[in-house]
């Protein structure tokens, strides 16, 4: 088995494919790519049992083989070429020679056939979007999703696809962001959780692509097919929590500010407040928005003022900082708008302006308890 590969070319495939290993494997094959040759093509794996990602390459090659490679010293390896083509040639000691312009290197490699093989999909439902829409669907939402181990369900996004739009949900029970494209539709609904292991994957490769992707998933699992990779991954079971019910629908009290200026205030108010709760006081009067912090312990405190367009009661409403910065950064408009009915109700953020025709994003932060 022998084959010859652009350095370059090779290490970015495997920088992609070293996303899926772990730092700690179960099992120590999966500490590998396996490399899988076919005349010449050559298809990378790398695989956690929980998500399979493979890469096909264009190579100079006549021979046939799959053998698994150790990944950490192969990727260390070529990070210190210059573009030049490399010979893989494997030799009858159990060790791949890989000959490059400078010198040779021997590294043992493992039977190919050790590696766990790829989960078929049977029967799934076939969905198409373009890899950049789909990439901002996961940065947009994928900050809110929760970590609690004991309850997983929150620790994906939801993905709900319908005739009509595809929507995007995350939440970890303080903040909630849905994100809608009505611009895009699938042939038939269908529901599912993805973990944030492969989103975070998918995210990093798919920003700023054309290309489409074609996503396939049954109850278990789901697969993304795009240029000449593919990602398979087993789904998080369970119920996804009604998070409409969540979201409140009668909310009289409209403030419009300046996003960047809002952010800004709050960054700097909240490094006054106290450090378990990181509360902030909005209190907001005709066009006056008050911002404030307090942290009694060591007598820090914070207050700016900022005009705004604000109809409604006048309102005194707290929330967690850290949160309601997330969601700030994470939107992109000049302008923003954060709904509020009462100060133990959700707020409600949406952006103003920046959207694409059909694109729809709500965030919901959940309020903090004022003490006063």
């Amino acid at each position: 088995m022998k084959f010859i590969v652009s350095s370059t070319y090779l290490l970015k495939q495997l920088q992609v494919l070293g996303g899926v290993i772990n730092n700690s494997n179960t099992l120590p094959i999966l500490d590998n790519f396996l490399f899988e040759l076919d005349q010449n093509k050559l298809t990378v794996f790398a695989s956690d049992l929980e998500t399979t990602m493979s890469s096909t390459l264009e190579i100079d090659s006549t021979s046939n083989g799959s053998i698994a490679l150790p990944a950490r010293l192969l990727l260390d390896t070529l990070k210190t070429f210059p573009e030049q083509p490399l010979t893989f040639v494997v030799e009858d000691n159990n060790t791949v020679e890989i000959s490059s312009n400078h010198g040779k290197y021997a590294l043992a490699y493992t039977n190919g056939a050790e590696f766990p093989k790829s989960i078929e999909l049977e029967d799934p439902v076939k969905t198409t979007v373009t890899g950049d829409v789909l990439a901002t669907a996961i940065s947009k939402t994928i900050f809110a999703a929760g970590n609690d181990d004991l309850r997983p369900v929150m620790s994906g996004v939801f993905f709900q696809f319908s005739t009509e739009s595809l929507t995007f949900v995350a939440t970890d029970a303080h903040k909630l962001v849905k994100y809608t494209r009505e611009d895009i539709k699938a042939n038939q609904p269908a529901e599912f959780i993805m973990p944030k292991k492969p989103l975070n994957l998918l995210k990093g490769i798919l920003a700023a692509s054309e290309e489409e992707v074609t996503i396939e998933y049954n109850e278990n699992n789901a697969k993304f097919t795009f240029e000449n990779s593919e990602l398979i991954c087993r789904l998080i079971d369970g119920k996804y929590p009604n998070y409409e019910a969540v979201i409140p629908k009668e909310n009289p009290n409209k403030l419009v500010i300046d996003r960047n200026q809002f952010l800004n205030s709050v960054r700097r108010v909240s490094i006054f407040s106290n450090k378990t709760t990181h509360q902030i006081r909005l209190k907001i009067a005709g066009s006056e928005l008050n911002i404030s912090a307090e942290d009694i312990d060591y007598s820090n405190k914070a207050e700016e003022r900022l005009t705004c367009d604000y109809s409604g009661d006048d309102l005194q409403i707290g929330f967690n900082s850290r949160f309601l910065t997330e969601m700030l950064n994470n939107l992109t408009s000049d302008e923003i708008q954060l709904e509020m009915s009462m100060p133990n109700r959700a707020g409600i953020l949406t952006p103003i302006d920046g959207l694409d025709e059909g694109e729809q994003v709500t965030m919901l932060v959940m309020p903090v308890m004022l003490n006063n």
